[in-house]
């Protein structure tokens, strides 16, 4: 069979980059991070997906389908999963049972799967996976854009104020104890600050890196993502965009698993699975019950804040007419392009707040220092 370039196809058409996106200077950010070689990734994924779906719409067999793919595979890691997934083909199992057995793809995706296949739908299936994939990366995306700046501005921040407390401070010290003259308070302050950063420097680096430490490796726990949530849900500014951000993904894994016929309370199951998110996750379990027990889905979803008003009532009318699916979807696209439009306008504004903080904090310093010498100066003229 002729070699097939996949990198010639493309599944999903992209916006063409806005000129602030093009010029943004943290761009390399917006990439995916994987930290300590994760595995198979959701770019990975939605890639998988896409290539599946193109490969079958124009008539390759499934097994030719992942001999192609795994062909195409540069690491050898990828390459052991896709030789597992198509020995798995070969031996008779679907491709829903493959994937499952390799233990890299969620029950969410290979359920997917398995219901587009005993549907006759599969083609599909793969689609909206791949579209599920591509917004969860986009969503991430927009999460890293927004506070990226906030966090490399603070570190800069931090590092030059450091710098000044640790050897500018301590060089004019040394110059006014030869004055051995009354200092003004605010400049004792700095100078105090000044040998307790000389003093306490490396207890405080090493203190910040075990707390950071310790907070990565606590990072699935539950009280970590409670808290985490917490923090982020009350902070000003990023709160709206943050659940918007998991609304959007739970409303894209609605619509792609009703669309494929789920049952609302296999779907809700699920996507709790997919979320990723503590107050979402945790309100699944409380919905699940209420449905199985005859509950209206937004009568549910009421109980929760996280769900706000607008979604609850275009919800209850979904369920009238029977048209979930297409809520979840029209849902999902009008969060994602708010959060895309909050977070042009959250970068515009931080970036010239970053900047005065971080100028305000350095004159702060300086006036500290140069007071005694003017004060000096007017005393000798």
């Amino acid at each position: 069979m002729p070699k097939i370039d996949l990198n010639k196809f493309d599944l999903v058409k992209k916006k063409p980059e806005s000129k602030k996106e093009k010029s943004a200077s943290l761009d390399f950010l917006n990439k995916d991070l994987k930290l300590f070689g994760a595995g198979f990734s959701d770019k990975k994924k939605e890639r998988f997906y896409s290539e599946l779906c193109i490969l079958f719409s124009a008539g390759v067999d499934i097994r030719s389908a992942m001999e192609l793919i795994e062909e195409e595979q540069t690491k050898e890691k990828d390459k052991i999963l896709f030789t597992s997934i198509k020995e798995s083909l070969i031996a008779g199992a679907g491709l829903s049972k493959a994937v499952e057995l390799t233990g890299m793809f969620s029950a969410y995706e290979y359920y997917s799967m398995q219901i587009g296949e005993e549907s006759g739908r599969l083609i599909e299936v793969l689609m909206e996976l791949s579209l599920f994939f591509s917004k969860k990366i986009q969503q991430k995306r927009q999460l890293t854009s927004a506070l990226s700046y906030p966090v490399v501005v603070f570190s800069a921040s931090f590092g030059a104020i450091f710098f000044m407390m640790k050897f500018v401070v301590p060089m004019f010290s040394d110059v006014f104890k030869r004055f051995k003259g009354e200092l003004p308070y605010f400049t004792r302050l700095i100078i105090r600050l000044s040998d307790a950063f000389s003093n306490y420097s490396l207890y405080m680096i090493l203190g910040i890196t075990i707390v950071i430490t310790f907070l990565y490796r606590q990072r699935r726990a539950v009280w970590y993502r409670k808290l985490s949530a917490d923090v982020l849900l009350h902070t000003p500014i990023m709160k709206d965009m943050i659940s918007k951000i998991y609304l959007a993904r739970f409303c894209q894994s609605m619509n792609l698993l009703i669309s494929a016929k789920t049952p609302l309370v296999t779907a809700i199951d699920l996507v709790k699975k997919m979320v990723g998110f503590y107050p979402i996750e945790i309100s699944l379990d409380t919905i699940k019950d209420d449905v199985m027990k005859g509950k209206a889905l937004h009568l549910s979803l009421a109980k929760f804040k996280i769900y706000n008003k607008r979604m609850i009532s275009l919800i209850k009318v979904a369920e009238e007419v029977n048209q979930l699916d297409v809520i979840f979807s029209k849902l999902a696209k009008q969060y994602s392009d708010e959060v895309e439009h909050q977070t042009s306008i959250l970068g515009s504004l931080i970036e010239p707040v970053m900047i005065i903080f971080l100028g305000l904090l350095v004159a702060i310093i300086l006036v500290a220092m140069y007071l005694p010498l003017f004060q000096m100066s007017s005393t000798v003229g």
